[in-house]
């Protein structure tokens, strides 16, 4: 009875009640699977496990116990063979068949909602077969539709010591967070190796990085000084934070960083249902009943739903008399109106025509 009543001591703190799921991204060997290893211990430590799930079909060990695995629904190797794919083809295929079932998933985490503050999701270890996909989009769609969602971009520090390969992954990062339009947290790991400070002064100084590019004279280097200046934009509102998934340091400041965008991610759902409210507030003005029909006594005002339950049950005979009677009174104001603005107009032309023949 414990266990559960640990993760409602964050909640009373001002964060969201739902639980946040955390979707993780990154290029292969960035070392996402080892980051939800030790992202589950260190919430375990904290006293608030999270419902973790394994999206990647190919993988021969799961380094973490998943609540749900896709390997328990759909064999990769079998449907390699039925199917005659290759390696990703079958990541491909075996994801868009667990597609197809993930809105029992959704039953899963809500009956789970009340018991786990963060929801953990491991993607394919190739991530254009998550992000680009049908599957990947239905997913990401599906629990951002129902929970607070937020995307985790994990990054190879060592690797983007230069500047072009560092340009690369900040594009990519950019192309995901444009797909997804949700909050988004650059994970910088592997910061055993060499500290992540140098990639955060390329983001926060641009001479910085424009004096590491003059090392470089190829064409790249070029589209990467033209690039940096449109990322520029894209930097300043860019969540970032440090971590190491083999040492465990950051993972305090990523949990901060998480609770913020959160709650960034309920201030825009928040602004979109009031955006939404004001467009429907608007349609209903418009289709409005007329309120002068209020001021007659003897004609009730109806409420439009009275209005389309009775409207095909009154009277026939009354409807055409009403429609004849609507008929005679228009033709009478009609041609009261157009008797005297024709000849007005007539006049005029015969007034036109004489001064053009004199």
């Amino acid at each position: 009875m414990a266990a559960p009543a640990a993760p409602a001591e964050p909640q009373a703190s001002g964060a969201p009640e739902l639980p946040v799921c955390l979707l993780v991204l990154g290029m292969a060997g960035s070392g996402k699977t080892t980051f939800v290893q030790r992202l589950t211990g260190h919430l375990h430590n904290k006293g608030c496990p999270p419902y973790v799930i394994n999206l990647d079909p190919a993988v021969h060990e799961v380094p973490f116990p998943a609540n749900i695995d896709i390997r328990d629904t759909v064999k990769y190797k079998e449907v390699m063979k039925q199917y005659g794919l290759g390696p990703n083809g079958g990541i491909v295929t075996s994801l868009n068949l667990f597609a197809t079932r993930f809105d029992q998933v959704m039953k899963f985490i809500e009956k789970a909602q009340n018991t786990f503050r963060y929801v953990l999701i491991d993607t394919p270890g190739q991530i254009e077969v998550f992000t680009w996909s049908a599957s990947g989009t239905i997913i990401t769609e599906a629990l951002a539709s129902s929970f607070p969602t937020v995307v985790i971009y994990v990054m190879d520090t060592s690797r983007s010591t230069n500047p072009v390969t560092f340009m690369s992954n900040m594009l990519y990062a950019c192309s995901i967070l444009y797909k997804t339009k949700l909050p988004f947290i650059v994970v910088m790991n592997k910061t055993d190796i060499i500290d992540h400070s140098f990639a955060v002064e390329w983001m926060q100084d641009f001479e910085a990085f424009q004096d590491a590019l003059n090392q470089e004279t190829t064409y790249v280097s070029n589209l990467t000084r033209s690039m940096s200046l449109v990322l520029d934009e894209f930097y300043s509102s860019l969540r970032v934070v440090g971590v190491s998934a083999v040492v465990g340091t950051g993972f305090d400041e990523l949990c901060a960083q998480v609770t913020s965008a959160a709650e960034e991610y309920e201030s825009a759902q928040s602004n979109e249902q009031k955006e939404q409210l004001e467009r429907l507030r608007k349609d209903m003005g418009s289709i409005a009943l007329d309120p002068g029909a209020s001021t007659d006594g003897a004609s009730p005002v109806l409420d439009p739903s009275d209005l389309i339950l009775t409207r095909g049950t009154l009277d026939e005979e009354d409807e055409e008399a009403d429609s004849d009677t609507d008929d005679i009174d228009h033709r009478v104001t009609e041609e009261s109106r157009e008797e005297p603005a024709f000849q007005n107009f007539m006049q005029e032309s015969i007034a036109q025509h004489w001064k053009r023949n004199k």
